[in-house]
C-alpha cells in the first residue's frame, strides 16, 4: 500500500497534479516510515478498510504543508487494489519459478528413465505396460501447463486507479496523464478504465494458482500410491526424521503429498469466494472486494507452498526400478492381453478373438495356469504360432507411441523455459 500511494504521488508530481517536494517527502516516508500493521488493522476496523488510517498517519506523520497531498485523487480501494496485484506479481515470480524447478525436475526423470519399463495402471489396476519415463513426461507437461496458464494471468496485470466512482474525476483533466504515469512507475499495465467492479483478471489468477496446486497435489499423489508398501516403485526422498510416525517407527509416510495435497483441496475452496466475487453491486460492491484480501493471500500461500513442496519431492525421489521390473514380470502375459486380442482379431475376427482371450483369462485366474499356455489351449495357436506369441508377450514392444511422447513434452519443455 505504501508502495502504491508513493508511485501515486511522483506520478501527480510528474504530471504537475501536486508539488514536487511533497511527492518527495511521500515517497520518503513510504519507504521509511515504521508503522504497526496489527495498530493499522484494529482501526481499521471502524471504516472498513486499512487504507483510511494508512492515509491518516502520512499525513500526521509529514505534517499539514506536504501530508495533505497524499492520496490525492484516489480512493481507498485503488490503493489496496494496486497493493493486491503488487503482492500478486511478486508471489507469482516465485511460484512460477518452482514450477520451473518441478518441470526441470520431471524433464530429468522423463530422459533418465524412459526405458524404465512398468505396469500402468487404469482406475488402479494393471492396465498395459508403459514405462516411468513417461509417467514423468506427463507430469512434467503439466508442471509446464500450469506455469504458462499462471504467466498468462499475470502477464497484464493492471493498475488500478479510479477515485470514487471509476471517473477520475478528483484529478480532472489530468487524470489519464497521471493513470499512465503510475502505471510505468510501478511496472504495471495500464487499464483500458478503473475496474472495481470489474473482477475478472483476478479471478483468472485465482483460477491459475488453484491448477497450480492441484497440478502439484497430482504429481505426489502418483509418487504416495507408488511408496505404498504393497507397492513400493517409488519413494518420497528419504531424510532423517521425514515421514516417521508419533506411533509406529516402521512407517514411512509420504509427507509431501499429504501436505501438497491438503493445500490443493483448500485452494480450490478458495478459488470458489474469489469466483463469487465476480458477481458485484454498481460502480463499488458492499464486501465483495472485502471477501477478496484474505482470501487472495491464503490461495498465494497455499499454491506457492504446494508447488515448492512438489518440487522437493521430486527432485529427490527414490525409484526402485528392480521393482517394478518384477511387479510387471508378476503380472506375466495377460498383461498384454489387450494385444492379443487385437492380433486374433485381425486374423480371426472380433467374435473369435473375444472368445480365446476371455477364455484363457479365466483359465490364468481361476486355475493359475500361464497366460500364454491358457491362449494356446484356447486355441490362439489355430491363427498365432509359438514363436509369435511369445514375442507378442513382450512388454517391451508393446509400448506404442511412449518415446514419441516423451519426446514432445520434452520440447514442450524447452520452450517453456523462458516463462
Amino acid at each position: 500500500m505504501l508502495e502504491a500511494e508513493a508511485a501515486l504521488a511522483r506520478a501527480e508530481a510528474v504530471v504537475g497534479v501536486i508539488p514536487a517536494d511533497a511527492a518527495t517527502q511521500i515517497a520518503a516516508f513510504a519507504a521509511d516510515g515504521q508503522l504497526d500493521p496489527v495498530a493499522l488493522g484494529r482501526v481499521a476496523r471502524a471504516s472498513g478498510n486499512p487504507v483510511i488510517p494508512l492515509v491518516e498517519e502520512i499525513r500526521a506523520a509529514l505534517g499539514e504543508e506536504a501530508g495533505q497531498w497524499a492520496h490525492w485523487g484516489a480512493t481507498s480501494q485503488d490503493i489496496l487494489d494496486t497493493a493486491a496485484v503488487l503482492v500478486t506479481r511478486s508471489c507469482t515470480t516465485v511460484i512460477r519459478r518452482d514450477l520451473g524447478s518441478l518441470a526441470d525436475s520431471c524433464a530429468k526423470l522423463a530422459r533418465r528413465h524412459r526405458n524404465t519399463l512398468m505396469i500402468g495402471r487404469s482406475l488402479l489396476q494393471p492396465a498395459l505396460p508403459t514405462t516411468f519415463g513417461l509417467k514423468a513426461a506427463g507430469w512434467l507437461s503439466g508442471a509446464d501447463a500450469a506455469r504458462r496458464q499462471l504467466a498468462d494471468a499475470v502477464q497484464d496485470l493492471p493498475l488500478q486507479l479510479g477515485g470514487a466512482v471509476g471517473t477520475l474525476a478528483s484529478l480532472g483533466e489530468d487524470g489519464p496523464a497521471v493513470l499512465t504515469a503510475m502505471a510505468q512507475t510501478l511496472q504495471l499495465a495500464e487499464p483500458a478504465l478503473p475496474w472495481h467492479t470489474q473482477r475478472q483478471r483476478i479471478a483468472e489468477v485465482a483460477g491459475a494458482l488453484t491448477v497450480a496446486a492441484g497440478t502439484a497435489a497430482k504429481i505426489t499423489y502418483d509418487i504416495a500410491l507408488l511408496m505404498q508398501s504393497e507397492v513400493a516403485e517409488a519413494s518420497e526422498p528419504g531424510k532423517p526424521k521425514r515421514g516417521g510416525s508419533s506411533t509406529l517407527p516402521q512407517k514411512r509416510n509420504p509427507v509431501s503429498a499429504a501436505t501438497v495435497g491438503g493445500a490443493a483441496r483448500r485452494a480450490t475452496a478458495l478459488a470458489a469466494v474469489i469466483h463469487g466475487v465476480l458477481v458485484q453491486e454498481h460502480e463499488r460492491g458492499v464486501g465483495n472486494w472485502h471477501a477478496e484480501w484474505s482470501t487472495l493471500t491464503e490461495l498465494l500461500q497455499l499454491s506457492g507452498g504446494a508447488v515448492a513442496g512438489a518440487a522437493e519431492c521430486i527432485f529427490g525421489v527414490e525409484v526402485h526400478e528392480h521393482t517394478m521390473t518384477e511387479h510387471l514380470a508378476d503380472a506375466g502375459s495377460s498383461l498384454l492381453a489387450e494385444r492379443f486380442t487385437l492380433e486374433l482379431t485381425r486374423r480371426a475376427g472380433r467374435a473369435t478373438a473375444v472368445s480365446v482371450v476371455t477364455q484363457a483369462l479365466a483359465s490364468t485366474t481361476t486355475d493359475g495356469v500361464d497366460f500364454l499356455d491358457a491362449l494356446v489351449g484356447a486355441g490362439a495357436i489355430k491363427w498365432i504360432s509359438h514363436d509369435e506369441l511369445k514375442e507378442l508377450s513382450d512388454p517391451s514392444t508393446y509400448l506404442g507411441s511412449s518415446n514419441i511422447f516423451i519426446d514432445r513434452a520434452l520440447a514442450a519443455h524447452e520452450q517453456c523455459l523462458g516463462l
